[in-house]
């Protein structure tokens, strides 16, 4: 191994000599959960006009191409397939994430392995290398700088998904360590901003973000063969104080936590799935709110007001609430939306995001009864656990109370293989369930699937 101050050098290495054939069961197991929890969210983002948009505006500037964008029906030029792929992935906010990290890795990481495997005509075994690859080069960064990297600004998602998308491309593509080393250097040059700005005002650019970073990661590897080369310090930085990780955080990173345990302990493992459209930080709530109304049979009209409290960082990215015209995005980081939405649908999946559900008056005012604060004793929780307690308060003056303190798809609490091809199947809605199932039966034995091809052609 190579000094372990250089922290590039060592991921890089691990990626290009990681083998599936040393790979633990339950890695190998969690990858293809990764991969049909990331087939779920592209068929519930395609429920969104702005998803839409964004696949008319590549369909407009197609010049041909043979990479599916999978669940549209067309195929177009890898580049512009990945993003598209990245940004179905992201949009719904339903996406795994790393809770350590503060990032969702899948969006980023998934795309580009797959655009790389059906270029090559592989199959399932590499395509889980690959995914396994690049979620430790997106996770661990990620969780070297959180929070700091997203309080200086800037989503990890993008940025650090960036480094995980050429990580998984180059794997792919059997790179040796120097190729690997530079397709990661060439990222950190490549990689976008992902300015937080975007998140916390609510605009709907940010639903491109997982998208940009498998485009800018599979090109970051792609110049790499063609033997462009980039910065082999380009995580830590050198003396010219121009690393990413230099940069990009007000706070010095923990820098022995990109190689702690590398090889040993898979980030992977530790990666959570959502049973809810929205922000990680609501899902406490969500969930406290949808066992109450399941529980009593509440009728929203009943509801006098409604008590949040949370810890911290929830209050602070996800405590406001949204006004009429507000933005799906707006909504996914918003705690009174979101409970408002599952108190009165009892639910919260793509339909709570769409313009029509958003513009109900009746909707609007009971999300204007909720409020959010931060309890100390919740805080001091976190970030071991993320916990939410909700009070309603009814007009029979009944007040109901319900604390969620690991909500659910955490791996304490996990979604299992059975929760992730429901939500598949509810959020592919209509689709012939024929070909679901095939393609849920392909992923759930993935290692066995010879030609990626067979599963991009039934998305």
């Amino acid at each position: 191994m190579t000094d372990s101050k250089n922290y590039t050098h060592v991921l890089a290495e691990f990626c290009a000599n990681l083998s599936f054939d040393k790979l633990p069961k339950e890695v190998i197991h969690k990858a293809g959960l990764c991969i049909l929890d990331y087939i779920a969210n592209i068929y519930g983002s395609l429920e969104l006009k702005a998803v839409n948009d964004v696949i008319d505006y590549f369909r407009s500037q197609s010049t041909g191409g043979s990479t599916t964008v999978l669940g549209c029906g067309f195929k177009t030029n890898q580049l512009h397939a990945v993003f598209i792929n990245g940004t179905t992935a992201e949009a719904i906010e339903a996406q795994d994430g790393y809770r350590f990290g503060g990032n969702h890795p899948g969006v980023a990481v998934i795309p580009a392995a797959i655009a790389a495997a059906e270029e090559r005509g592989l199959g399932g075994k590499e395509i889980i290398e690959a995914v396994v690859a690049g979620y430790e080069v997106a996770n661990r960064p990620a969780a070297a700088m959180h929070p700091w990297h997203t309080l200086s600004g800037f989503l990890p998602t993008g940025t650090c998904g960036a480094f995980g998308a050429a990580a998984a491309a180059a794997r792919i593509y059997k790179y040796n360590t120097s190729k690997m080393l530079n397709a990661i250097g060439n990222a950190g040059y490549l990689l976008p901003l992902s300015m937080a700005e975007h998140l916390m005002g609510g605009f709907s650019i940010k639903i491109v973000q997982g998208g940009q970073a498998a485009s800018a990661g599979m090109m970051a590897a792609g110049l790499s063969g063609k033997g462009l080369t980039g910065s082999d310090q380009v995580l830590e930085g050198s003396i010219l104080n121009g690393g990413f990780m230099q940069i990009t955080t007000k706070v010095a990173p923990k820098m022995e936590k990109i190689t702690d345990g590398l090889g040993e302990k898979y980030s992977i493992l530790d990666v959570y799935f959502k049973p809810y459209t929205a922000c990680r930080h609501t899902h406490g709530a969500a969930q406290a709110a949808l066992e109450l109304v399941k529980e009593h049979d509440i009728s929203w009209q009943l509801i006098e007001k409604v008590r949040v409290f949370t810890y911290g960082i929830a209050e602070l990215a996800v405590g406001k609430g949204i006004r009429k015209n507000d933005s799906f995005v707006s909504a996914q980081f918003s705690i009174p939306y979101v409970v408002a939405a599952c108190l009165m649908d009892g639910d919260l999946g793509p339909l709570q995001l769409t313009e029509k559900r958003m513009s109900d008056e009746a909707l609007i005012k009971l999300s204007e009864k909720i409020t959010v604060s931060t309890d100390e004793t919740l805080n001091k929780m976190y970030p071991e656990k993320t916990a939410s307690r909700v009070e309603i308060s009814l007009k029979d003056n009944r007040v109901l109370t319900r604390q969620v303190d690991i909500p659910k798809g955490d791996p304490r609490d996990p979604m299992e293989e059975g929760d992730i091809i429901r939500k598949l199947k509810q959020y592919a809605g209509d689709r012939d369930i024929g070909p679901i199932d095939r393609i849920i039966e392909k992923i759930i034995n993935l290692e066995n699937v010879s030609d990626i091809r067979d599963i991009t052609n039934l998305v």
